[in-house]
């Protein structure tokens, strides 16, 4: 499939991504992912390796919008959960801690 990848054509097929991404170890995820076999990689790491471009030249939209068309998963940015603030009592409590048993 013909795919443009930070201007310039690229024709990728989804054998052609799984045998270049499979000797290489995914890194820590900080943002968009795909999933290639059972990894999940950096989309930013997917399209370094299947493009040979630096990660500067592309967006890691481009290279999910391209891998959801050859057939891979694609995740959005994952999702911090929310921290609760604690109330004026629960705050005192921490604070002072628990009772001493003698």
């Amino acid at each position: 499939m013909r795919c443009v990848i930070a201007r310039f054509p690229f024709d990728l097929t989804k054998s052609g991504v799984l045998e270049s991404m499979r000797a290489v170890k995914p890194e820590p995820i900080t943002g968009e992912s795909v999933t290639i076999g059972r990894r999940h990689y950096p989309a930013k790491q997917v399209g370094e390796v299947i493009t040979r471009q630096d990660r500067r030249d592309f967006t890691s939209g481009e290279v999910v919008r391209a891998m959801a068309h050859l057939g891979f998963t694609c995740h959005a940015v994952p999702v911090a959960a929310p921290v609760r603030a604690l109330s004026p009592l629960e705050r005192a409590s921490a604070v002072l801690g628990t009772p001493v048993s003698s």
